[in-house]
């Protein structure tokens, strides 16, 4: 048996589901873009190549390999994307809850069966169907659940609106012992403009540091309460530039350790100047798609 857990971001982790660049697909023509990003490189002709993507979550599976965490990985099916695991699946205490994700993506969960089958029955939730909810906006911190949404009056309108209002309802009532925390987030075409999940404009990390962009919040008063949660001090603001390039989309092995990617000098900088260790491994390619090395993991257990 798997027994679950995840209580936050950082803790020592010691088992989890990393996606699958094989058999990815071929280039999606641009009515099947799931996001802005991916549109953009698939009409610029730089739409990342199989190969290189599967070198760089290769890249990433040797750092787990390195801090001693297991690794789970999907069933391949073929010409299917399934390198963001986050999207499909997530973690809170010992509850798995599946994603209610785009429809024929769905294909997704059935590859991650065998994993799913050594978690015991009752620690499964699949949500109702009026519950749209991904990973990328669920954010477990102790005794908070921080959860992306958009609640507009046009949310159906926006491919890019992946968590309603009706999943963080849903979120209160299955952890009614946890403070839920919700942020709107500011859906776009423009993908300098665009914060598909939580996680592309906000991180938490080790020694009470956090990452955020102002710009993917379209209420100022939430994007505060954040500042004073983690204190002005502790936040690295990045610009625009760098929310595109995915820059709070980093993933902690542990309170000390994050992964990141190589070309994040400004970031990487900064989080050895704070006393973190920085793996950075080579993950540009896989960013085109609107996802970096948190979409790609689905944390099983931290200790």
């Amino acid at each position: 048996m798997l027994f679950l857990n995840v209580n936050d971001e950082i803790s020592d982790l010691k088992e989890v589901l990393l996606g699958t660049a094989k058999s990815s697909g071929p280039i999606p023509k641009p009515e099947e873009a799931y996001d802005p990003k991916s549109l953009e490189h698939i009409l610029a002709g730089t739409y990342p190549r199989e190969e290189d993507m599967i070198r760089e979550m290769d890249a990433f599976a040797k750092v787990f390999e390195k801090y001693d965490v297991t690794v789970h990985r999907p069933e391949i099916i073929e010409n299917c994307n399934q390198i963001f695991s986050r999207d499909i699946a997530f973690v809170i205490g010992q509850k798995l809850i599946l994603a209610n994700i785009l429809p024929h993506r769905e294909e997704e969960i059935d590859a991650i069966l065998h994993v799913l089958d050594r978690i015991a029955p009752e620690n499964i939730i699949r949500p109702p169907e009026e519950v749209h909810i991904e990973g990328g906006d669920i954010m477990p911190w102790n005794e908070y659940i921080f959860i992306g949404t958009y609640s507009a009056d046009d949310y159906a309108n926006w491919i890019t609106a992946r968590t309603n209002r009706a999943a963080v309802e849903f979120i209160k009532a299955l952890f009614p012992e946890k403070k839920i925390k919700s942020f709107e987030l500011r859906k776009s075409k423009n993908p300098r403009e665009n914060a598909l999940h939580l996680d592309c404009c906000f991180q938490p990390l080790g020694n009470g540091k956090a990452i955020l962009h102002k710009n993917g919040f379209l209420v100022e008063k939430e994007y505060n309460w954040l500042v004073d949660f983690f204190g002005a001090d502790n936040i690295f603001e990045i610009d625009k530039e760098e929310m595109y390039q995915m820059f709070s989309n980093v993933f902690s092995i542990s309170p000390k350790v994050v992964v990141s990617e190589k070309g994040f000098t400004r970031l990487n900088n900064w989080l050895r100047s704070q006393g973190f260790i920085v793996e950075e491994i080579p993950y540009a390619e896989i960013s085109k798609q609107e996802g970096l090395l948190r979409c790609s993991t689905l944390p099983l257990i931290r200790k």
